[in-house]
Protein backbone atom coordinates (compact mmCIF):
# COMPACT_ATOMS: atom_id res chain seq x y z
CA UNK A 1 0.00 0.00 0.00
CA UNK A 2 1.51 3.80 -0.53
CA UNK A 3 1.20 6.36 2.42
CA UNK A 4 -1.48 5.87 4.73
CA UNK A 5 -3.29 8.96 2.44
CA UNK A 6 -6.81 8.92 1.35
CA UNK A 7 -7.81 11.58 -1.20
CA UNK A 8 -11.61 13.21 -1.16
CA UNK A 9 -12.88 14.87 -4.53
CA UNK A 10 -16.57 16.28 -3.05
CA UNK A 11 -19.22 17.94 -5.04
CA UNK A 12 -19.26 20.98 -2.69
CA UNK A 13 -22.57 22.61 -4.14
CA UNK A 14 -24.60 19.77 -2.52
CA UNK A 15 -25.09 19.86 1.49
CA UNK A 16 -25.27 16.04 1.97
CA UNK A 17 -22.32 15.67 0.17
CA UNK A 18 -20.61 17.63 2.32
CA UNK A 19 -21.97 16.51 5.53
CA UNK A 20 -21.21 13.00 4.38
CA UNK A 21 -17.62 13.59 3.51
CA UNK A 22 -16.97 15.10 6.71
CA UNK A 23 -17.97 11.79 7.59
CA UNK A 24 -16.14 9.94 5.78
CA UNK A 25 -13.27 11.88 6.42
CA UNK A 26 -12.97 11.41 9.89
CA UNK A 27 -13.54 7.77 9.87
CA UNK A 28 -10.53 7.58 8.04
CA UNK A 29 -8.29 9.78 10.49
CA UNK A 30 -9.75 7.82 13.18
CA UNK A 31 -7.94 4.79 11.63
CA UNK A 32 -4.72 6.67 11.06
CA UNK A 33 -4.94 8.44 7.61
CA UNK A 34 -4.09 11.65 6.61
CA UNK A 35 -6.78 13.20 4.52
CA UNK A 36 -6.34 14.96 0.81
CA UNK A 37 -9.00 17.12 -0.29
CA UNK A 38 -8.70 17.45 -4.04
CA UNK A 39 -9.50 21.02 -4.80
CA UNK A 40 -8.77 22.56 -1.73
CA UNK A 41 -5.08 22.20 -1.98
CA UNK A 42 -4.94 18.74 -1.38
CA UNK A 43 -2.98 16.60 -4.01
CA UNK A 44 -3.31 12.75 -5.40
CA UNK A 45 0.32 12.00 -5.00
CA UNK A 46 0.58 9.10 -2.66
CA UNK A 47 -3.01 8.75 -2.06
CA UNK A 48 -4.19 4.90 -1.31
CA UNK A 49 -7.79 5.69 -2.79
CA UNK A 50 -9.64 8.38 -3.98
CA UNK A 51 -13.11 8.63 -2.94
CA UNK A 52 -15.79 10.94 -4.80
CA UNK A 53 -18.73 12.30 -2.62
CA UNK A 54 -21.35 13.27 -5.41
CA UNK A 55 -23.30 11.86 -8.64
CA UNK A 56 -22.04 10.31 -11.50
CA UNK A 57 -20.42 13.26 -12.47
CA UNK A 58 -18.92 14.17 -9.60
CA UNK A 59 -16.92 10.75 -10.41
CA UNK A 60 -16.28 11.34 -14.21
CA UNK A 61 -14.65 15.03 -13.07
CA UNK A 62 -12.41 13.48 -10.41
CA UNK A 63 -11.36 10.27 -12.99
CA UNK A 64 -9.54 12.75 -15.49
CA UNK A 65 -7.02 13.70 -12.42
CA UNK A 66 -7.02 10.30 -11.06
CA UNK A 67 -6.24 8.85 -14.35
CA UNK A 68 -2.81 10.05 -14.79
CA UNK A 69 -1.74 9.07 -11.04
CA UNK A 70 -3.13 5.53 -11.49
CA UNK A 71 -5.26 6.04 -8.27
CA UNK A 72 -8.27 3.66 -7.55
CA UNK A 73 -11.63 5.46 -7.24
CA UNK A 74 -14.90 4.72 -5.12
CA UNK A 75 -17.76 6.72 -5.43
CA UNK A 76 -20.57 7.66 -3.10
CA UNK A 77 -23.78 8.63 -4.44
CA UNK A 78 -25.61 11.41 -3.26
CA UNK A 79 -27.15 12.62 -6.59
CA UNK A 80 -30.03 10.90 -8.34
CA UNK A 81 -28.65 7.74 -10.59
CA UNK A 82 -25.47 6.64 -9.28
CA UNK A 83 -24.66 4.33 -11.81
CA UNK A 84 -21.12 4.38 -11.50
CA UNK A 85 -20.76 4.88 -7.80
CA UNK A 86 -19.94 2.04 -5.12
CA UNK A 87 -22.42 3.01 -2.75
CA UNK A 88 -25.11 5.17 -2.09
CA UNK A 89 -25.26 7.81 0.79
CA UNK A 90 -27.32 5.32 3.39
CA UNK A 91 -25.02 2.33 2.73
CA UNK A 92 -24.05 0.63 6.10
CA UNK A 93 -20.48 0.10 4.59
CA UNK A 94 -19.22 4.12 4.44
CA UNK A 95 -18.53 4.13 7.84
CA UNK A 96 -16.38 1.09 7.50
CA UNK A 97 -14.62 1.72 4.74
CA UNK A 98 -11.11 2.34 6.43
CA UNK A 99 -11.47 -1.32 7.46
CA UNK A 100 -12.32 -2.51 3.80
CA UNK A 101 -9.12 -0.80 2.64
CA UNK A 102 -7.05 -2.20 4.64
CA UNK A 103 -8.45 -6.10 3.85
CA UNK A 104 -7.93 -5.42 -0.05
CA UNK A 105 -10.62 -3.63 -2.61
CA UNK A 106 -11.13 -5.17 -5.64
CA UNK A 107 -9.48 -3.14 -8.20
CA UNK A 108 -11.58 -3.51 -11.75
CA UNK A 109 -10.01 -1.39 -14.78
CA UNK A 110 -11.77 0.25 -17.40
CA UNK A 111 -10.44 1.70 -20.74
CA UNK A 112 -11.00 5.52 -21.27
CA UNK A 113 -10.99 7.83 -24.65
CA UNK A 114 -8.74 10.20 -25.70
CA UNK A 115 -9.84 12.94 -27.90
CA UNK A 116 -6.99 15.12 -30.22
CA UNK A 117 -7.27 17.91 -31.69
CA UNK A 118 -5.43 21.56 -31.99
CA UNK A 119 -2.31 19.80 -30.93
CA UNK A 120 -4.04 19.61 -27.19
CA UNK A 121 -4.95 15.88 -26.20
CA UNK A 122 -8.39 15.55 -23.77
CA UNK A 123 -9.50 12.68 -21.57
CA UNK A 124 -13.34 10.86 -21.77
CA UNK A 125 -13.99 8.22 -19.42
CA UNK A 126 -17.98 7.99 -20.83
CA UNK A 127 -17.96 9.53 -24.14
CA UNK A 128 -16.54 11.72 -27.11
CA UNK A 129 -19.13 14.30 -28.64
CA UNK A 130 -18.22 16.28 -31.70
CA UNK A 131 -21.55 18.34 -32.22
CA UNK A 132 -23.13 20.94 -34.39
CA UNK A 133 -23.81 24.61 -32.69
CA UNK A 134 -26.22 26.23 -32.56
CA UNK A 135 -27.43 26.41 -36.40
CA UNK A 136 -31.04 24.61 -37.26
CA UNK A 137 -30.22 23.11 -40.32
CA UNK A 138 -28.76 19.28 -40.50
CA UNK A 139 -24.94 19.00 -41.75
CA UNK A 140 -22.62 16.13 -42.56
CA UNK A 141 -20.24 14.84 -40.32
CA UNK A 142 -17.17 11.93 -42.01
CA UNK A 143 -16.34 9.36 -40.11
CA UNK A 144 -13.00 7.18 -40.90
CA UNK A 145 -11.85 3.92 -39.04
CA UNK A 146 -8.20 3.27 -39.42
CA UNK A 147 -8.12 5.11 -42.53
CA UNK A 148 -11.02 3.73 -44.12
CA UNK A 149 -13.43 6.08 -45.17
CA UNK A 150 -16.45 4.67 -42.85
CA UNK A 151 -19.36 6.92 -43.39
CA UNK A 152 -20.59 10.42 -44.23
CA UNK A 153 -23.87 11.49 -42.27
CA UNK A 154 -26.17 14.14 -42.15
CA UNK A 155 -26.70 14.74 -38.41
CA UNK A 156 -26.51 17.04 -35.25
CA UNK A 157 -23.30 15.11 -34.26
CA UNK A 158 -21.28 11.89 -33.58
CA UNK A 159 -20.60 10.19 -30.08
CA UNK A 160 -18.00 8.14 -29.66
CA UNK A 161 -18.44 5.95 -26.19
CA UNK A 162 -16.60 3.52 -23.75
CA UNK A 163 -18.23 0.77 -22.37
CA UNK A 164 -18.60 2.63 -19.21
CA UNK A 165 -19.97 5.23 -20.94
CA UNK A 166 -22.42 3.15 -23.04
CA UNK A 167 -24.96 3.58 -19.96
CA UNK A 168 -25.00 7.03 -20.61
CA UNK A 169 -25.30 9.55 -23.51
CA UNK A 170 -24.86 6.56 -25.88
CA UNK A 171 -27.96 4.91 -24.66
CA UNK A 172 -30.11 7.78 -24.87
CA UNK A 173 -28.91 8.37 -28.66
CA UNK A 174 -29.85 4.66 -29.50
CA UNK A 175 -26.97 2.81 -28.79
CA UNK A 176 -26.17 -0.88 -27.84
CA UNK A 177 -25.11 -1.63 -24.15
CA UNK A 178 -21.24 -2.97 -23.97
CA UNK A 179 -20.52 -4.91 -21.21
CA UNK A 180 -17.33 -3.55 -19.52
CA UNK A 181 -15.61 -6.96 -20.26
CA UNK A 182 -15.58 -6.22 -23.71
CA UNK A 183 -12.73 -3.92 -25.43
CA UNK A 184 -14.96 -2.27 -28.10
CA UNK A 185 -15.97 1.15 -28.12
CA UNK A 186 -19.44 2.42 -29.73
CA UNK A 187 -20.03 4.90 -32.06
CA UNK A 188 -23.64 6.33 -32.77
CA UNK A 189 -24.57 9.19 -35.23
CA UNK A 190 -26.87 12.03 -32.89
CA UNK A 191 -30.33 12.58 -34.58
CA UNK A 192 -29.21 11.60 -38.32
CA UNK A 193 -31.29 12.36 -40.87
CA UNK A 194 -31.44 8.83 -42.51
CA UNK A 195 -33.57 6.27 -42.27
CA UNK A 196 -30.08 3.74 -42.39
CA UNK A 197 -27.99 5.14 -40.25
CA UNK A 198 -27.10 2.47 -37.27
CA UNK A 199 -24.37 2.15 -34.08
CA UNK A 200 -21.78 0.16 -34.68
CA UNK A 201 -19.45 -1.56 -32.12
CA UNK A 202 -15.52 -1.33 -33.38
CA UNK A 203 -12.42 -2.45 -31.38
CA UNK A 204 -10.63 -0.62 -28.57
CA UNK A 205 -7.51 -0.16 -30.55
CA UNK A 206 -9.41 1.42 -33.30
CA UNK A 207 -8.42 4.87 -34.57
CA UNK A 208 -11.81 6.80 -34.73
CA UNK A 209 -11.30 10.16 -37.17
CA UNK A 210 -14.82 12.36 -37.18
CA UNK A 211 -14.57 15.38 -39.22
CA UNK A 212 -16.73 18.91 -39.57
CA UNK A 213 -17.97 19.71 -43.27
CA UNK A 214 -16.04 22.25 -44.39
CA UNK A 215 -19.71 24.74 -44.29
CA UNK A 216 -20.49 24.42 -40.60
CA UNK A 217 -20.06 27.46 -38.97
CA UNK A 218 -20.01 26.06 -35.36
CA UNK A 219 -18.96 22.92 -33.56
CA UNK A 220 -18.37 21.97 -30.13
CA UNK A 221 -15.80 18.87 -29.11
CA UNK A 222 -17.20 17.33 -25.99
CA UNK A 223 -15.59 15.23 -23.43
CA UNK A 224 -18.00 13.49 -20.45
CA UNK A 225 -20.61 16.17 -20.90
CA UNK A 226 -17.85 19.12 -21.37
CA UNK A 227 -17.15 21.58 -24.36
CA UNK A 228 -13.44 20.97 -23.98
CA UNK A 229 -12.97 23.13 -27.49
CA UNK A 230 -14.33 24.76 -30.36
CA UNK A 231 -14.07 23.24 -33.78
CA UNK A 232 -13.60 25.03 -37.03
CA UNK A 233 -14.99 24.41 -40.26
CA UNK A 234 -13.56 21.34 -41.91
CA UNK A 235 -11.73 20.46 -38.57
CA UNK A 236 -11.05 16.87 -37.61
CA UNK A 237 -11.07 14.84 -34.03
CA UNK A 238 -8.90 11.88 -33.85
CA UNK A 239 -10.09 9.90 -30.38
CA UNK A 240 -8.11 6.73 -29.51
CA UNK A 241 -8.15 4.30 -26.50
CA UNK A 242 -6.30 6.58 -23.50
CA UNK A 243 -3.23 5.47 -22.98
CA UNK A 244 -3.84 4.37 -19.30
CA UNK A 245 -6.93 3.00 -17.42
CA UNK A 246 -9.32 4.58 -15.03
CA UNK A 247 -9.17 1.92 -11.81
CA UNK A 248 -12.11 1.75 -9.65
CA UNK A 249 -12.20 0.41 -6.34
CA UNK A 250 -15.29 -1.74 -5.36
CA UNK A 251 -16.03 -4.15 -2.18
CA UNK A 252 -16.73 -7.18 -4.50
CA UNK A 253 -16.18 -7.69 -7.87
CA UNK A 254 -19.36 -5.67 -9.89
CA UNK A 255 -22.32 -7.78 -11.21
CA UNK A 256 -23.14 -5.31 -14.32
CA UNK A 257 -26.34 -6.90 -15.53
CA UNK A 258 -27.33 -6.75 -11.90
CA UNK A 259 -26.40 -3.12 -11.35
CA UNK A 260 -28.51 -2.09 -15.11
CA UNK A 261 -31.56 -4.42 -13.71
CA UNK A 262 -31.06 -2.24 -10.13
CA UNK A 263 -30.72 1.16 -11.27
CA UNK A 264 -31.97 0.94 -14.62
CA UNK A 265 -34.77 -1.37 -13.94
CA UNK A 266 -33.53 -2.81 -17.29
CA UNK A 267 -35.83 -5.72 -18.80
CA UNK A 268 -38.68 -4.68 -16.93
CA UNK A 269 -41.60 -4.12 -18.49
CA UNK A 270 -43.84 -1.20 -18.75
CA UNK A 271 -46.90 -2.84 -18.08
CA UNK A 272 -45.77 -4.07 -14.73
CA UNK A 273 -45.29 -0.90 -13.52
CA UNK A 274 -47.63 1.30 -11.35
CA UNK A 275 -48.96 4.28 -12.66
CA UNK A 276 -47.60 7.70 -10.64
CA UNK A 277 -50.60 8.50 -8.03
Amino acid sequence: MKKRVVALYVDANRENSRTLAARVGERFKDAGYSISPIGEGGSLEDAALLVTVGGDGTLLRAARLAVNEGVPILGINTGRLGFLTEFDEDDEHIDELPDLLERGLVIEERIALQAEYGGKKFFALNDVVVRKGGISRIVPFGLCLNDEQAAHIPADGICVATPTGSTAYFLSAGGSIISPQVEAFGIVPLLPHTLFSRPIIVPANSQILVSCDSELVHANLECDGDVVSDLVPGASVVIERHPRPVRFARVQRLRFFERLEQKMRWGVSIKGRQSPT
